[in-house]
C-alpha cells in the first residue's frame, strides 16, 4: 500500500532468481523516505532466455506489484545480479583521457571471456597508485593499429580503476521488461553497488557482505564503498531447505519452518536443536568461498576485512552470525537496508523481517537520492 505521497521518487527494482520485489522512496527533509514496497513469489528464465513469453510474464508480474503497492512514479532503477557482470579492479598509468579508453578497452580483453562487441563496458577510477614503476601498454602483436595505440606512463603515476562488463542482450532484455510494464528505466547497475549503497553506506573501512539468495550466494568484499570482489556459487537458502526436506523425509514446507525454527549448529546447542548433518557440510561449502574470498583480497590489497554483513532472504537463519563469526574471528551482523530510510513506526517488525531480501532493491531506489 501507499504509505506516504511523494513527489520526486523513484522505484528500486530487484528481479531476482525466485521472487519480484520493488521499493519506492522519495526525500522527506533531505531524507530518503519509504512511500510503498512490493513483491511477489515468481520464477523467471530472464537471464538464460529472450523469449518474448518470459519478458512478457515478468512485465506482467511488475504491473501487478506496482498496482497493488500503489506506485506513484514510473521512474525505475534496477540492478543486474552480480553473477552476471564481469567485473575487475585494474591498475594502468596515467594519461590523458582519449587515450585512457583504449587503454581500459585493452585491458578489459584480459578478463572478459566474450567478444568486447556483445559487451557494454563500464568503468569508474578509483583513485591514483603512487610510487608505482613506469609501464608501457600495448595493442596485442599482429594489430594493424598497433604502433598507433602504442600508450607510455607518466614514470611513477598509475590509475586503479574498477571495470565492468555487461552482456548487450541481457540488458535489452531488462530494457524491454521494463518498457513492457509501462516504466522509465532511469539507471540500471550491478546488484553489489544497490547492495553497497544499503548496507554499508559512508563506512570506508574493509566490509565483506554475503548476501545468501534462494538460488546463489554472492560474496563481495567492498573498500573504500566500492565492491571490488565479486564471487558467486550455485547455494542458496533453497538448497538448505531442499536437503533438510530429503533427509528427514518431510515436504517443502515443513523443512522451510524447520530450517527458520533450528537454524545453524552452534557449540552448547542441544541434539534436539541441531540441524542434519548435510546443512553444516552445506554451509561449510560457503564457508570455504568465504575463505576463498578473504585470500584473493589479501593477495590483492594491505587492508583486511573487519567485519561481515549478512544479507538475503536466509541471513535471518537462526546461530548463522554466531557460527561464520567463530569461523572468521570477526563481528557478523545482519545488515538494515532501512536504516538510511524513514518509514512508520508501526511497520519496524514487519520491516526488519523483510529487510535482507529488500537490500537489492533499497540500494537501486537510492541511487538517484543520495
Amino acid at each position: 500500500m501507499g504509505i506516504f505521497s511523494g513527489s520526486k521518487s523513484f522505484i528500486g527494482v530487484d528481479l531476482g532468481s525466485s521472487s519480484v520485489k520493488i521499493v519506492e522512496l522519495g526525500l522527506e527533509k533531505g531524507r530518503p523516505k519509504l512511500i510503498t514496497y512490493g513483491y511477489a513469489e515468481e520464477t523467471s528464465d530472464l537471464l538464460r532466455s529472450s523469449k518474448i513469453e518470459i519478458s512478457d510474464k515478468m512485465a506482467k508480474t511488475l504491473r501487478k506489484i506496482i498496482k497493488k503497492s500503489k506506485v506513484t512514479t514510473n521512474k525505475a532503477v534496477a540492478a543486474l545480479p552480480t553473477y552476471t557482470v564481469f567485473s575487475s579492479s585494474i591498475t594502468i598509468p596515467d594519461m590523458p583521457q582519449k587515450e585512457l579508453i583504449e587503454a581500459i578497452k585493452w585491458e578489459a580483453k584480459k578478463f572478459v571471456p566474450m567478444p568486447l562487441e556483445e559487451m557494454i563496458l563500464d568503468w569508474k577510477i578509483l583513485g591514483d597508485v603512487v610510487d608505482a614503476e613506469s609501464e608501457r601498454i600495448q595493442a596485442p602483436a599482429g594489430d594493424a593499429e598497433s604502433e598507433d595505440k602504442k600508450i607510455i606512463s607518466k614514470k611513477g603515476k598509475m590509475k586503479r580503476i574498477l571495470l565492468t562488463a555487461a552482456p548487450k542482450d541481457l540488458v535489452s532484455r531488462y530494457v524491454e521488461v521494463f518498457k513492457k510494464a509501462d516504466l522509465e528505466l532511469v539507471s540500471l547497475e550491478t546488484e553489489s553497488f544497490a547492495i553497497e549503497r544499503s548496507l554499508v553506506g559512508n563506512d570506508k573501512s574493509v566490509v565483506m557482505v554475503i548476501d545468501i539468495g534462494a538460488k546463489v550466494t554472492n560474496i563481495i568484499v567492498v573498500s573504500e564503498g566500492v565492491p571490488l570482489i565479486n564471487r558467486s556459487i550455485d547455494l542458496g537458502g533453497f538448497a538448505l531447505t531442499k536437503t533438510i526436506a530429503n533427509s528427514m523425509n518431510i515436504d517443502i514446507s515443513r523443512a522451510e519452518q524447520f530450517k527458520r525454527d533450528f537454524g545453524i549448529t552452534t557449540s552448547g546447542a542441544s541434539e534436539v536443536n541441531k540441524a542434519p548433518a548435510k546443512i553444516e557440510f552445506m554451509m561449510n561449502s560457503i564457508i570455504n568461498e568465504i575463505k576463498y574470498v578473504m585470500n584473493l583480497h589479501h593477495g590483492q590489497s594491505s587492508k583486511s576485512v573487519e567485519k561481515i554483513v549478512l544479507t538475503g532472504g536466509s541471513a535471518l537463519l537462526l546461530n548463522l552470525p554466531e557460527y561464520i563469526s567463530k569461523e572468521f574471528g570477526l563481528n557478523v551482523y545482519v545488515g538494515d537496508p532501512w536504516a538510511r530510510v524513514s518509514y512508520p513506526t508501526e511497520l519496524q517488525k514487519v520491516l526488519k523481517e523483510l529487510g535482507p531480501s529488500f537490500s537489492v532493491s533499497i540500494g537501486a531506489a537510492l541511487r538517484e537520492l543520495v
